[in-house]
């Protein structure tokens, strides 16, 4: 029987361990790597080619949202399988957006986890309860009186959440272009229109921005420089 090739992401060892043992009793289950940043992640899917990334969404470098949406670009086969500590409403609607293939709180017992890698390499989404029932009353205000479906927000680019994740992260400018590997003034560009296009003008607002949009946790230590 060939078995689900599987990457862990997750910048806690202990819970990449533990998720680790407990997938190794699945026979049907095989652990090809392990990420502890959002950078790594890509870099091991492009590596190893998994059939399935679980992904935490706080981690560093590179959360893990736009990992996943850089991992669905270019793998579009691998399938995405969020596992966060936290189902508010922002999270949710970023990872729906970006086409992950599960969701799962960390509370979810680990053989449901199993059971959701196993659905979503079917082709199935998995959603754990709590995750499902936000969707389903999404869903039913995602119309107006109508039943036309109501307008999203524009996003950030990419590129944009990248820039914007280091710097609330209290990157400077120069550490900045050295993760990225660009330039110091294509960086300082990046912030500036990010603050042009929020119409915020100072590190701490793009924190604070970054926390609400999901781009990172509000658990996340952050220094404002």
């Amino acid at each position: 029987m060939k078995r689900i090739t599987v990457l862990l992401a997750e910048d806690h060892k202990i819970v990449r361990e533990g998720l680790r043992s407990l997938l190794e009793h699945e026979g049907d289950i095989e652990v090809v790597g392990e990420a502890g940043t959002g950078r790594e992640a890509v870099q091991l899917t492009r590596k190893l080619l998994p059939a399935v990334v679980v992904m935490d969404i706080a981690m560093p470098l590179l959360n893990g949202l736009e990992a996943a949406r850089q991992i669905r670009k270019d793998f579009p086969n691998t399938k995405i399988i969020v596992l966060s500590a936290h189902g508010d409403e922002v999270y949710v609607e970023q990872v729906t957006t970006l086409g992950a293939a599960g969701f799962l709180l960390k509370q979810t017992s680990s053989h449901i986890l199993a059971k959701a890698i196993r659905e979503v390499q079917k082709g199935n989404t998995f959603f754990c309860t709590p995750i499902s029932r936000h969707l389903k009353a999404r869903d039913q205000k995602s119309f107006d009186r109508a039943g036309r479906p109501g307008k999203r927000n524009n996003r950030l680019s990419p590129r944009e959440a990248e820039v914007l994740q280091l710097i609330a992260e209290g990157k400077p400018n120069k550490q900045v272009a050295a993760e990225l590997g660009v330039s110091f003034k294509t960086v300082d560009k990046h912030r500036q229109h990010l603050m042009a296009k929020l119409n915020i003008h100072d590190v701490a607002g793009l924190t604070r921005y970054a926390i609400s949009a999901g781009i990172i946790e509000s658990s996340v230590q952050i220094t404002i420089v």
